[in-house]
């Protein structure tokens, strides 16, 4: 029986579902961002930022977070966020993962006179650029090998402080008479609203809408304004849930915010995360969402190192309720989250996959594919069928390449 090795792993086409800007860039450019834009950084060296900031392993979810307040620093003009944009597209490509959908609050990155459409053009400025050329390789123009597309995702956020960024420091200040539950989600409406209109008279690839930040406290019920008008509006919708916080959370985005995906879904799984009263039969509750979950192909996106990273609970990757999501047989993609937070690839993440839960080539030849067919593609549905057809078929000779038949 052949071996699944990391080098079949990494010359399998992939995508990345989720997958965000400000965690995500170059140590080396966030360096020079930095020094260019006077933006203090704890280290000025590479082997200095993993020891401080971006480790190997953290104590929780909010010592996690630390690095984005430096990332989200240097990404506050044109200049910086197309050329992370770019390179986070080339890292993509330089593994093999052919669609990204890169995601980000673009409330976090604007101040007067750079507003979201400025934000959302200098992102796509980035994709396109890193799309045009990849596609121009003689490989992919003579249909040997698939193109790379690449979509955005907005970003609300389920809570913010006026310190977050000059936008949301204005939104406290004008609206400071509302209850912050309200605020928030006025915000989100208004990044919906933008995103939209970036999309339909600007030809901007936002494919859909995600909800980040911590859950405890700050319920997606909130944010359900914003995700009907996008669901008016036929954008794609995921949630960060399940990360933090328990069933329950998974169910809040389904039901309140029309979920096509969820971000992370981890205790899904986890009775002892239900934390409503009123749920006295946990059991069957986690049954029955799991089955909800099932019927209707919601797609969970995994991040499997950064949930070891965040979820001190989790003492090994054997732990991890992914192995629960394969057996159950739901619509699972493997997924980076950040990529400089986490120190991780998506070739990274199969390979943990595969040798913490035993994934058979047929288990990889399946699972590789649901984040193509699950994505929020920026095009006509023929084109993504088309799309994905020349992905199946280059997985199957890349397979074959390395002596599989399957």
């Amino acid at each position: 029986m052949n071996k699944i090795t990391r080098e079949l792993l990494e010359a399998l086409p992939k995508s990345d579902l989720h997958l965000h800007l400000d965690g995500s860039l170059r140590p080396s450019t966030l360096i020079e961002l930095a020094r260019d834009r006077k933006v203090k950084l704890p280290a000025y060296s590479e082997a200095g930022l993993y020891k401080k900031v971006f480790k190997d392993q953290y104590t929780d979810l909010n010592d996690y977070l630390t690095g984005f307040a430096y990332t989200c620093a240097v990404l506050r003009d044109a200049e910086s966020l197309e050329r992370a944009a770019f390179e986070l597209c080339v890292d993509c490509q330089n593994e093999n993962v052919l669609y990204a959908e890169i995601r980000f609050a673009p409330q976090l990155h604007t101040h007067a006179g750079f507003e979201i459409l400025d934000v959302l053009k200098a992102v796509t400025k980035g994709l396109r650029r890193a799309e045009k050329k990849y596609n121009a390789r003689a490989a992919v123009k003579k249909g040997l090998e698939p193109p790379f597309r690449a979509g955005i995702l907005v970003c609300a956020m389920r809570f913010f402080t006026g310190a977050f960024s000059d936008t949301f420091a204005a939104m406290c200040n004008s609206f400071s008479d509302l209850p912050p539950e309200r605020l928030y989600g006025l915000a989100s409406e208004a990044l919906v609203k933008a995103s939209v209109r970036a999309r339909d008279f600007h030809d901007l690839p936002i494919v859909g809408l995600d909800l980040a930040g911590a859950e405890h406290g700050f319920p997606a019920k909130d944010h359900q304004a914003a995700y009907g008008l996008a669901h008016d509006a036929f954008l794609g919708k995921t949630v960060h849930a399940g990360e933090a916080f328990g069933p329950e959370s998974i169910f809040q985005a389904i039901t309140d915010c029309h979920a096509d995906r969820i971000g992370h879904g981890t205790w899904l799984f986890s009775k002892k995360h239900i934390q409503d009263r009123e749920i006295l039969d946990k059991a069957s509750y986690v049954e029955k969402l799991v089955q909800y979950v099932a019927d209707r192909r919601l797609t969970l996106e995994v991040c499997l190192t950064s949930n070891m990273q965040t979820n001190p609970s989790l003492r090994s990757l054997k732990q991890h309720p992914f192995k629960h999501m394969v057996r159950e047989r739901l619509s699972t993609t493997l997924c980076t989250d950040n990529r400089l937070i986490s120190r991780t690839t998506v070739t990274d993440e199969w390979v943990k996959a595969v040798d913490a839960f035993g994934l058979s080539a047929s288990d990889v030849r399946d699972q590789v594919v649901y984040g193509f067919k699950r994505s929020f593609f920026p095009g006509p549905y023929r084109e993504k069928r088309a799309f994905v057809r020349a992905i199946l078929d280059h997985r199957d000779r890349v397979f074959a390449e390395h002596g599989f038949t399957l």
